[in-house]
């Protein structure tokens, strides 16, 4: 990936076209889905709502809500920022706490 940024040093002369590159680790680094304890919703929603999004298994899902429930939060999925940001989203609607961060 790469920012385009164009300079125009004249109004006579053509702008310059310079490519700034990222190192690539900063693209590989994966982002995290996580899923925060609130007081709101019972423990089989929860469950329920990570099958449909993430098409977890039953037991899969139950695994992550008593995370949520005994530690205050389960990282549910990690990758590309973009289906990341999807989760987050998808999670919302469900009213789910749920937030974006990035893996260590």
């Amino acid at each position: 990936m790469f920012d385009v940024c164009f300079h125009v040093t004249s109004a006579t002369e053509s702008p310059v076209i310079e490519q700034e590159t990222r190192a690539q680790e900063e693209f590989d680094r994966p982002w995290q889905v996580v899923v925060h304890n609130d007081p709101i919703n019972l423990m089989t929603y929860v469950t329920m709502v990570f099958q449909k999004v993430f098409g977890f298994t039953r037991e899969k899902a139950e695994q992550h809500m008593l995370e949520v429930h005994r530690d205050g939060r389960s990282i549910v999925w990690s990758g590309l920022r973009e289906r990341a940001e999807l989760y987050v989203q998808q999670l919302h609607g469900y009213l789910l706490l749920a937030t974006l961060e990035r893996a260590h």
